[in-house]
């Protein structure tokens, strides 16, 4: 009696009201900290003292704490006792309870089932609202099987309300259990018969997750489209209608999910896409474009015209809409249509060729996401037909674009002007209007391909000699410029001097000038190492193209043999060697190169390019540390096979001593670790220096030996290519020659190609044979395989085979995509016998 008095005593709990205005009213985190305890320990001792009277207010108080991100995990079990409540008002804050304080993860939420399985089957329809809502928010694997059933059974309902509560609690079942869905096809087949547009929306919605899951839902519904298109054309087609009209538009949301699901049942089927095209274009061409509902419903029409078998008619309306949407106002619309655009472009070139106006004037928004889809999308749209004007276009927004995008777009000018030049000169004059408008914002393999481009236009040489070094008078802070500049300065300096210039007057320069010019190069806080060592060999390979100032080349020469910079010191020690023991042989050594070969890469960072300016090829690093870490990598990749194989000698003298640490590990484990090495070549403008250990003279001694021309000269043998890995998007391919002078050496040419849409930057291949063979592994063509199978890395492989026996190949790819290193292994074992016959 007394416990009863003192609960009638007690003072009523506060109102969620009263709460929220309190904790409003506080001025510091600490003290609604203080609040919430207060207030979450009264709330525990009337859930103690099993308080019905007040529970449902303090499950109510106790969300909006939860809401507040404090924990109210000790309630859980006082919102199940509101769900087994009679009372309406306690089971809605019970089941919002529920909804928001359990999830599967917790095994609480079991208990709950058998109050579900009561109120989905209650009389009240609110009460069966309730049960559908929590099950579709909370249900687990088991709850799905317990309940789907249920769930069935209230599809075939009358009451609109409860069927389109349990179609959405369908999907929510058929995606936590797929093999569930055959029960409820026969059920939500039906429910497009309704009039009620919740029950349709509903049920499109339903239709859709089961296409999604299985092939055979798919091809049972696509007998349905005539009435999905029925539908759609009534909505389109029907008067103004208060209850569902949104701007002037009937039910948008309706016929946006129609629309999604006519293009999941027409793709890839003629017949389905066949009904569905008129009433495509009817939406495509009735819908109001005013207001952003219109816009939507006519996004969803564009998408599923794109993604069926439409017309080619069709198609092309279409790529209009999405012309309309790159005028509209509204930045969001004109991005989601040049996303749409760029998406279309590859199987309707032509269509939205006619648009490209509006889409290089979408390359001076204001927008930078807008911006960088445009700058996409433009070089998506030049062809041989339109290169002319829009490189121009393109190369002015180079000229003001922000720093993010001038690598990616001196990238795709170069790859774009490569493609379709309509001539050398202009794609010569092009390639210098990039340098000198992107700054040091130019990949690697861009100089390289630059260089190799000179090279090869003879006619033009004298005439970009003359441009190229006008530029380098003018300003020497654009490092890629002035690579450029100096090697075709060493390379072609007689024909600057010439001045056979065609349609150019030609440019007056003495050899001091282009000496003091270079000179400044040189000491210029400015100019980077690379810049350096270019400069430093056109200086020397101008000692043989002047004469007048040879003195001076050698005493620059001298200057920096004692340059704190070990490649300049070493290069100028060498070159001062020339002069004073080898001049004899110096107008050989520095002969001009012959025409280079060099592709530009299509995407990625260039790190694989080289910087001398020589090729693409990459320059293996010579540092001990970096051999020690490949030849760890190369122990891990052999296991507990054959050792790997030594090097192939490379001349008839015996080579300088390798690093210590390599010599260490050789002896210890009796392997020889090889990794790709650069093979011998004479200094030309750009090469690497020697390794720190080898004697000077010796390794350019060495490179002219290893020059004589026909020597390596290889026949093809007619053998098929052999894959020899093929492995998320990357594929490598080995195709086979024959040494002519020494039948036992077989060439492979490695071919590495990438299927994705993404780059697969730093690229290295190793190999690994049995002792009784020999193997040496050039330099690859690059360290970045381009994406879309637009560029391969090349790399040529010798292996010595006097037993003719067969062979047995270990590789070792590593290379890193979007960010990841990958690294991976196989074995080669199918070589073809007729390699060594």
């Amino acid at each position: 009696m007394s416990q009863l008095l003192e609960k009638l005593t007690m003072p009523a709990p506060a109102k969620l009201r009263d709460l929220i205005r309190q904790i409003r009213s506080v001025r510091t985190q600490a003290e609604e900290r203080a609040v919430i305890e207060k207030e979450c320990a009264s709330i525990r001792g009337m859930f103690r003292e099993e308080d019905n009277t007040y529970r449902c207010r303090n499950v109510a108080k106790l969300l909006y704490i939860h809401m507040l991100g404090y924990p109210a995990h000790f309630g859980q079990l006082e919102c199940l006792k509101l769900i087994a409540s009679p009372r309406f008002t306690d089971k809605r804050i019970g089941y919002l309870g529920a909804a928001l304080l359990l999830d599967e993860r917790q095994d609480v939420h079991l208990l709950v089932t058998n109050s579900l399985k009561n109120d989905l089957n209650h009389n009240t329809q609110f009460v069966v609202g309730l049960a559908l809502g929590t099950l579709g928010n909370i249900c687990s694997v088991e709850m799905s099987r317990d309940l789907a059933g249920e769930v069935e059974k209230l599809l075939k309902s009358s009451n609109a309300y409860i069927k389109k509560k349990a179609a959405l609690c369908a999907v929510r079942i058929i995606r936590k259990v797929p093999e569930l869905m055959e029960m409820f096809l026969p059920a939500t087949k039906n429910l497009l018969n309704e009039k009620n547009h919740g029950v349709l929306l509903t049920a499109v919605c339903l239709i859709t997750e089961m296409c999604d899951k299985s092939p055979d839902a798919l091809a049972h519904f696509r007998k349905m489209v005539p009435q999905l298109v029925r539908i759609l054309k009534n909505l389109i087609m029907a008067g103004y209608s208060p209850e569902h009209d949104v701007s002037g538009v009937s039910d948008p949301f309706l016929q946006v999910r129609i629309l999604r699901l006519l293009r999941l049942l027409g793709k890839n089927d003629s017949e389905a896409s066949e009904a569905m095209n008129d009433i495509l274009a009817q939406v495509a061409t009735n819908t109001e474009t005013t207001k952003n509902v219109g816009n939507s419903i006519l996004y969803e029409t564009v998408l599923t015209i794109m993604d069926i078998k439409s017309e080619s008619g069709l198609r092309v309306l279409a790529v209009n809409i999405l012309g309309r949407f790159l005028l509209n106002n509204d930045k969001n619309i004109r991005y989601v249509a040049l996303n749409s655009l760029l998406k279309t472009v590859q199987t309707d070139l032509n269509a939205v060729q006619r648009h490209r106006s509006t889409i290089v004037d979408c390359l001076k928004d204001p927008d930078i996401s807008i911006r960088k889809r445009a700058m996409e999308l433009s070089f998506a749209l030049v062809n041989s037909n339109n290169v002319r004007g829009m490189m121009k276009e393109l190369i002015f927004f180079l000229e003001k674009a922000d720093a993010i995008f001038k690598v990616d777009c001196t990238s795709n000018i170069c790859i774009a002007a490569d493609k379709y030049a309509p001539n050398k000169r202009w794609h010569i004059d092009t390639m210098l209007k990039v340098l000198s408008t992107s700054g040091s914002y130019v990949r690697d393999d861009v100089i390289a391909h630059m260089i190799s481009l000179v090279s090869e236009a003879s006619s033009l040489q004298a005439y970009t000699v003359q441009h190229l070094f006008r530029a380098i008078q003018e300003d020497t802070t654009q490092q890629p410029l002035v690579q450029v500049a100096s090697w075709c300065v060493g390379e072609y300096g007689d024909l600057l001097m010439s001045g056979q210039v065609e349609e150019e007057e030609p440019l007056q320069v003495t050899e001091d000038e282009v000496l003091d010019t270079l000179e400044k190069i040189m000491n210029s806080s400015g100019s980077t190492a690379v810049t350096k060592s270019f400069t430093l060999t056109a200086i020397m390979k101008l000692s043989t193209r002047f004469t007048q100032t040879i003195p001076r080349i050698q005493a620059l020469m001298d200057q920096f043999g004692s340059s704190v910079d070990m490649e300049l010191q070493q290069r100028s020690v060498e070159f001062g060697k020339l002069f004073k023991s080898y001049d004899h042989m110096r107008s050989g050594l520095l002969e001009r190169m012959p025409p280079l070969d060099a592709k530009v890469g299509s995407k990625g960072d260039g790190e694989g390019a080289n910087t001398n300016g020589e090729t693409t090829a990459v320059s293996p690093p010579t540092s001990p540390a970096v051999k020690q870490e490949e030849g760890n990598a190369l122990l891990d990749l052999l296991g507990g096979g054959p050792s790997p194989a030594p090097v192939i000698p490379q001349m008839e003298k015996p080579a300088a001593p390798p690093a210590a640490n390599n010599d260490l590990l050789g002896d210890l484990l009796g392997l020889d670790l090889t990794s790709p090495a650069p093979g011998p070549a004479p200094i030309v403008p750009g090469m690497s220096a020697p390794q720190p250990q080898m004697d000077m003279l010796g390794g350019l001694m060495d490179g002219v030996a290893a020059q004589p021309a026909g020597q390596m000269s290889a026949n093809n043998l007619g053998i098929p290519s052999l894959t020899a890995y093929e492995k998320n998007g990357l594929k490598i391919e080995f195709s086979f020659q024959r040494d002519n002078s020494n039948a036992n050496v077989a060439i492979i040419t490695l071919t590495a190609t990438n299927s994705t849409d993404t780059p697969m930057n730093e690229f290295v291949f190793q190999a690994a044979v049995p002792k009784t063979f020999q193997l040496q592994l050039q330099s690859p063509s690059g360290s970045v395989v381009p994406p879309s199978n637009m560029g391969v890395v090349t790399q040529v492989i010798k292996i010595l085979n006097p037993q003719k026996a067969p062979i047995r190949m270990r590789i070792k790819l590593t290379y890193n995509y979007k960010g990841t290193d990958i690294n991976d292994m196989g074995e080669v074992n199918s070589f073809p016998a007729a390699l060594w016959q």
